[in-house]
């Protein structure tokens, strides 16, 4: 059975996210039908993953493609964590995901006194105001809850939403004041033709997605990004491998068609300074591929938190940090680099401070 050292793993990885090679896609919509979806717990850390795998992308297309062209949207997806995936893709995804999101959640939800009937009855109320009021921020929908007893602070009222959005009702809208709204999914994201898929059908497609863009990679990374059981994961995985559509390599797997953009021949390595939470680094069940084991404790602290990172040819080299000046980057480096990679930094933050600058909601 044929092997792949870690430097073509990585290759293939970084490639397949459009993070090396000089891969890069040309709009946001481009960006995330490639890569399927994108971190999002932190809006602009969500731009920035978008910005880092694109070219010459600017804030207000992003907005653009969330807004008018409604191609991509915000919502929880896999694991039941904010990510930003195709808009043609929620439906479906939501209807695989969201029966074990919601089975998880129900310790939280007897803790907080959520029962299903007032989960039900929220779900109403927010279809009711939405179709009435909407987009409204998450504060202003809170201030409806009142007929359910539900008071403003505290838990209760995000979960609600959360569920709501697992649900099918409502999703994230226009951004207003730099304030995320919501709106009904159903009126905002476009109608989707043809059958999409069900059931088993649908988690192999979302295993497809998945080793389209994170491949080579095993049944249990799929499992780990999708926070779906890894039984189900090998269930899919013998599914592929009996339509022939995936290649072995020992524990890893590949899409047995794979693309493989050329990109341009250059010895100068490809640099990216990655946003904090990016997909690339939690993608896998392992980080040892991205990230060198020595310096993991400075890219991933402790408390949950996962640091903006800058690449060479797919492989962490440094942390980054904004400093406190609007032009303000700050690099550290786990060893020292060499010119041609001082280059591709100074390069990046150039590419960042421009798009961070306060006007960067234009076009």
């Amino acid at each position: 059975m044929t092997m792949l050292d870690d430097e073509r793993v990585r290759e293939l990885r970084a490639r397949a996210q459009a993070l090396a090679g000089g891969v890069r896609e040309a709009s946001a919509a481009a960006v995330v039908r490639r890569v399927f979806a994108i971190q999002a717990q932190d809006a602009t850390a969500a731009d920035l993953g978008i910005r880092v795998r694109g070219r010459d992308i600017r804030a207000g297309g992003i907005r653009t493609a969330y807004e008018e062209e409604r191609s991509i949207v915000r919502g929880w997806f896999m694991r039941g964590t904010l990510h930003t995936i195709p808009s043609d893709e929620a439906r479906w995804v939501l209807r695989l995901l969201a029966p074990r999101i919601l089975t998880g959640t129900g310790r939280r939800y007897h803790q907080l006194g959520l029962d299903d009937d007032l989960r039900q009855r929220s779900d109403r109320l927010l279809r009711r105001v939405l179709a009435t009021h909407g987009p409204l921020t998450r504060t202003e929908l809170t201030e409806h809850f009142a007929p359910l007893g539900v008071a403003p602070d505290g838990q209760v009222p995000f979960h609600l939403i959360r569920h709501a959005a697992l649900t099918g009702v409502l999703c994230h809208g226009p951004h207003r004041g730099g304030e995320a709204t919501y709106v009904l999914l159903d009126d905002w994201l476009p109608a989707v033709g043809g059958r999409q898929p069900e059931g088993d059908a649908a988690l192999v497609e979302l295993a497809h997605r998945y080793l389209d863009a994170h491949a080579p990679a095993g049944v249990e990374d799929f499992a780990a990004w999708s926070g779906l059981p890894v039984t189900w994961a090998r269930g899919a995985w013998r599914i592929l491998a009996d339509s022939g559509v995936i290649t072995e390599y020992s524990t890893l797997t590949m899409l047995a068609r794979r693309r493989e953009e050329p990109g341009p021949t250059s010895s100068t390595p490809d640099v990216r300074m990655l946003p904090a939470y990016d997909n690339y680094l939690v993608g896998y069940r392992t980080r040892d591929m991205s990230v060198p084991v020595l310096h993991q404790a400075r890219v991933w602290p402790g408390g949950g938190v996962i640091r903006p990172t800058v690449l060479a040819d797919g492989l962490a080299i440094a942390t980054w940090t904004r400093g406190s000046g609007a032009r303000s980057i700050q690099v550290d480096a786990f060893a020292s680099v060499l010119p041609q990679i001082e280059s591709g930094i100074d390069a990046e933050k150039v590419s960042l401070v421009h798009f961070l600058q306060p006007s960067r909601w234009s076009n």
